[in-house]
Protein backbone atom coordinates (compact mmCIF):
# COMPACT_ATOMS: atom_id res chain seq x y z
CA UNK A 1 0.00 0.00 0.00
CA UNK A 2 1.52 3.41 -1.04
CA UNK A 3 0.64 6.53 1.12
CA UNK A 4 1.11 9.95 -0.43
CA UNK A 5 -1.02 11.89 1.81
CA UNK A 6 2.00 13.27 4.09
CA UNK A 7 4.52 15.95 3.08
CA UNK A 8 7.31 18.42 4.06
CA UNK A 9 6.89 19.78 7.41
CA UNK A 10 3.73 17.50 7.98
CA UNK A 11 3.39 16.22 12.06
CA UNK A 12 3.43 12.92 12.13
CA UNK A 13 3.09 9.84 14.83
CA UNK A 14 4.51 6.83 14.21
CA UNK A 15 3.40 3.32 15.83
CA UNK A 16 6.07 3.40 18.41
CA UNK A 17 7.33 6.64 20.10
CA UNK A 18 10.83 7.98 19.99
CA UNK A 19 12.88 6.47 23.77
CA UNK A 20 13.03 10.03 24.59
CA UNK A 21 8.95 9.95 25.68
CA UNK A 22 9.19 13.73 25.40
CA UNK A 23 6.71 13.87 22.56
CA UNK A 24 5.19 11.90 20.56
CA UNK A 25 5.32 13.46 17.14
CA UNK A 26 7.64 13.25 14.49
CA UNK A 27 7.63 16.49 11.94
CA UNK A 28 9.58 15.10 8.40
CA UNK A 29 12.52 17.37 7.33
CA UNK A 30 13.38 15.63 4.13
CA UNK A 31 11.55 13.76 1.84
CA UNK A 32 12.90 11.48 -1.14
CA UNK A 33 13.78 7.74 -1.76
CA UNK A 34 14.57 8.06 2.49
CA UNK A 35 12.44 10.39 4.69
CA UNK A 36 14.38 12.08 7.34
CA UNK A 37 11.49 13.06 10.58
CA UNK A 38 13.19 14.71 13.95
CA UNK A 39 11.72 14.20 16.84
CA UNK A 40 9.65 17.15 18.47
CA UNK A 41 10.58 16.59 21.60
CA UNK A 42 14.81 15.90 21.82
CA UNK A 43 15.36 17.26 18.34
CA UNK A 44 17.08 13.72 17.10
CA UNK A 45 16.38 13.22 13.78
CA UNK A 46 16.13 9.85 12.16
CA UNK A 47 16.43 8.71 8.68
CA UNK A 48 14.62 5.66 7.39
CA UNK A 49 13.56 4.44 3.74
CA UNK A 50 9.74 5.08 2.28
CA UNK A 51 8.90 1.61 2.90
CA UNK A 52 9.69 1.78 6.24
CA UNK A 53 8.17 4.94 6.86
CA UNK A 54 5.12 3.67 5.30
CA UNK A 55 5.19 0.53 7.21
CA UNK A 56 5.50 2.69 10.89
CA UNK A 57 3.26 5.85 10.16
CA UNK A 58 0.77 5.70 12.67
CA UNK A 59 -1.07 8.55 11.77
CA UNK A 60 -0.52 12.11 9.97
CA UNK A 61 -1.61 15.49 11.40
CA UNK A 62 -1.39 18.25 8.88
CA UNK A 63 -0.04 21.89 9.13
CA UNK A 64 -2.29 24.18 10.40
CA UNK A 65 -1.14 26.86 7.52
CA UNK A 66 -2.53 24.66 4.88
CA UNK A 67 -2.56 26.33 0.81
Amino acid sequence: MIRDDYKLNDKVIMKKPHPCYQAETFTIIRMGADIKIKCDGCGAVIMMTRHEFNRKLKKVIKQENEE
